[in-house]
């Protein structure tokens, strides 16, 4: 396929068996797509960093939309409050994001990204090796009552 606004050229066969991939990785994982696909995509499908971070963005929109209605439908368990704060918070933010982003090239974005990688591994193994403070802890099922 040709993308011509990113002047890409890839086959979808990697693109979909990549999301395919990156969809299980995440669900199983528990982190965010973009934790991984904006890697994978950088690195595996070679395609440039800036364009990378606008793709990633916007797939993001789609996937999180269908997640809340799957989620609030199954498990009655989305907190609105909550997510309207973080959705305020999130606009604000990446605006800053975009600012700081247009300013670095795309081996300062990487090494960001690797930074943050590293971070977050380092934060599992950790997490890993010492233990809780509580071993065991009760959760209330959130129905309201």
């Amino acid at each position: 396929m040709r993308f011509k606004k990113s002047k890409i050229y890839l086959s979808v066969i990697p693109v979909v068996a990549l999301g395919f991939g990156i969809g299980i990785l995440t669900s199983v994982m528990g982190v965010g797509g973009g934790f991984i696909m904006v890697p994978a995509m950088i690195y595996l499908l070679r395609i440039p960093t800036n364009v990378v971070v606008g793709t990633s963005l916007f797939q993001i929109i789609f996937v999180s939309a269908y997640t809340v209605i799957v989620q609030a439908s199954t498990s009655y368990s989305v907190d609105i409050v909550l997510a309207f704060v973080l959705m305020i918070a999130g606009v604000i933010g990446a605006q800053y994001g975009v600012r700081v982003g247009q300013r670095l090239r795309g081996e300062q974005l990487r090494a960001l990204l690797a930074l943050l990688v590293l971070a977050v591994g380092l934060r599992l193994a950790v997490e890993l090796v010492i233990p809780p403070k509580e071993i065991y802890t009760v959760v209330s099922a959130g129905l309201g009552f």
